[in-house]
């Protein structure tokens, strides 16, 4: 195998840290940066040292797609994973850790060199911190991800002593070996994240997410704006996978489910029709974020809400592959699930750093409610107490607009006023105050809506008179002075508009 200049020079930097004394030490590269190319090369280095190495897995798939990196370099392995030849002896053990708590014989296996794939999984797994602290302590400990920061209290920082990495995300598209990508994203997007250490209850995001609405509208988007692109689309269930699905085949849109009870070969069949085009759309819960790698997809759908950097990455990473071949020439989001401005592009990312648990947990504040039968406290949008089965009375699901380009950093002005409608149209179905919205916008892009930008943006330039009824009704809520209620009617209805409401 010939390696790219940039993962000769991972893995020189981490010769030199090895020379220098560390021996738990993180390997961080994005997401196609080619990390088992790597770690197929630092293997390689071992067994011609004489050492012994063990490449700590969590999915299946990935033994099988582990191993044909070891092939590529002739190397001979060894594994604990069932339905695979265990060969103790082998210089070089592939390990799934569900199959390692049922096989104690690997305790006893000697290993020179640990690598931990996906390490922020593997790593804090109990099988993994076994390895790390009880089995194999004098190892050299060798965590691998694309995402150093993790959800959960513990960090890689807590137990390694330092880090190598290869180059940002953005220095790899610059260079050539990832995708660009495209972003495309509703304005007012209501999904927020809640500041804590685990990710958005299940039970709660498949209501808000799984809504035939909701479905029909990304559906719709991906006519509009990617049509006949190979897709994936990230999903909260297998329930929610096959009604997006479904919505797809409606459309005449050839597509298909898969999750994690779909046997191996059955994926392969799934992935390969994606490649050659004969499928157009493979909606996943929890399968293809991790081991998937089909470089010819171009279009991700995160439907899916998220609080985890590592996952979000993953997700992004799928579409970044390069694929000349089949004459790709960007990558492109369609986030419905606001993991974007949740979580931030690739683009953002300047740099890498060991984070320490002391650090905390980033992320907004969502906003909650209690249950009024027994205290549970829920998101907002939640519809339904997972705790006692109280059902909130439901209002209209409010369907967003259309979907605009976002960028990282910067925003075209048109897709600003946009983006401030969409929050202004939120808080107006949500019954919240006109000021909510621009606090959001300004959380949201970092910049202050301009007072102008509010006409117009819940009915249009030219509202009915109902609707201008409406939008008095909405104001006169709050029970603000009169020169308030006046002055934000007329923000969105135009100078002197009021007077014509009110016939005076």
């Amino acid at each position: 195998m010939k390696l790219r200049d940039y993962q000769k020079q991972l893995i020189s930097d981490l010769y030199y840290k090895l020379s220098e004394g560390y021996r738990k030490i993180a390997l961080i590269a994005g997401t196609g940066a080619g990390k088992s190319i790597v770690a197929a090369q630092i293997f390689a280095d071992a067994v011609a040292s004489g050492k012994r190495a063990m490449f700590l897995v969590h999915l299946d798939v990935l033994v099988g797609q582990t191993y044909e990196k070891m092939q590529l370099f002739g190397l001979d392995c060894g594994f604990i994973k069932a339905g695979w030849p265990e060969n103790p002896e082998a210089p070089i053990q592939i390990a799934s850790i569900q199959t390692m708590a049922n096989r104690p014989w690997w305790k006893n296996c000697h290993a020179d060199v640990v690598i931990y794939d996906e390490g922020h999984i593997t790593f804090f797994s109990q099988i993994g911190q076994e390895v790390f602290t009880k089995t194999h302590p004098n190892a050299v400990h060798l965590p691998m991800t694309a995402t150093p920061l993790r959800l959960g209290k513990e960090q890689f920082g807590d137990y390694l002593e330092t880090l190598v990495c290869s180059p940002t995300p953005s220095e790899l598209q610059q260079q050539g070996y990832l995708a660009s990508l495209k972003y495309y994203s509703f304005p007012g997007n209501k999904l927020e994240a809640a500041a804590n250490d685990h990710d958005f209850a299940l039970e709660e995001i498949k209501v808000a997410c799984d809504q035939p609405k909701l479905i029909q509208q990304i559906v719709h988007e991906w006519q509009r704006l990617v049509p006949g692109k190979r897709t994936i689309a990230f999903c909260v269930d297998v329930e929610h996978a096959r009604n997006v699905a479904r919505a797809f085949h409606n459309i005449d849109v050839p597509a298909t489910v898969v999750d994690g009870n779909t046997p191996i070969r059955d994926r392969q069949r799934m992935y390969d029709a994606l490649s050659s085009g004969e499928l157009q759309v493979l909606a996943s819960c929890n399968v293809i974020s991790i081991g998937f790698d089909e470089p010819s997809v171009e279009v991700g759908l995160m439907l899916r809400p998220t609080n985890s950097s590592a996952l979000h990455f993953q997700q992004l990473g799928r579409v970044m592959r390069i694929s000349p071949e089949t004459g790709k020439t960007y990558g492109y989001i369609l986030d419905q699930a606001n993991n974007l401005n949740r979580l931030g592009y690739p683009e953002d990312i300047k740099g890498y750093a060991l984070p320490y648990s002391t650090q905390g947990s980033s992320g907004g504040i969502a906003p909650t409610k209690p249950c009024p039968h027994c205290d549970r406290i829920h998101y907002t949008f939640a519809t339904k107490c997972v705790a006692c089965g109280y059902e909130w009375p439901q209002s209209k699901v409010m369907v967003p607009g259309p979907m605009v380009e976002v960028s990282p950093g910067e925003y075209d002005p048109l897709d600003l006023i946009r983006l401030f409608h969409g929050h202004r149209r939120q808080v107006f179905h949500t019954g919240e105050p006109p000021e909510v919205a621009i606090d959001r916008f300004t959380k949201h892009v970092d910049k202050h809506p301009s007072p102008d930008w509010c006409l117009g943006s819940l009915f249009g330039p030219m509202p009915s008179p109902p609707e201008k009824k409406s939008i008095f009704r909405y104001l006169a809520q709050f029970n603000r002075p009169k020169t308030w209620v006046v002055d934000e009617f007329e923000k969105e209805v135009g100078v002197g508009s009021f007077k014509q409401l009110v016939g005076r």
